[in-house]
């Protein structure tokens, strides 16, 4: 199964990593690759995290890695990443 990122997910990943960055670099870094990482396992168990409490589809997943929630949407032939932002902020 392939994995889509949208323009909307990779500005704000793009964010919160300059945002790391300003502390540390290799904070920013090791982020980014374990995220990465914990994506690319979805398409092994697509349904192993909670339904979206922002979307009422059944398709649509929270994920939450670290203190950040990925939304992301399962299909047929692909997932798609669509969006990533803090727990504690609201979304916008």
């Amino acid at each position: 199964m392939k994995i889509i990122e949208t323009q909307k997910y990779k500005q704000e990943l793009r964010q919160i990593s300059f945002y790391i960055k300003k502390d540390k670099l290799s904070a920013a870094i090791n982020f980014v690759s374990q995220l990465k990482e914990v994506i690319n396992n979805i398409p092994n168990f697509p349904y192993k995290y909670r339904k979206s409490i922002y979307f009422q589809n059944e398709s649509i997943r929270d994920m939450t890695f670290k203190s950040y929630t990925i939304v992301y949407e399962i299909s047929e032939k692909y997932i798609e990443i669509m969006t990533i932002f803090n727990q504690n902020k609201p979304k916008s």
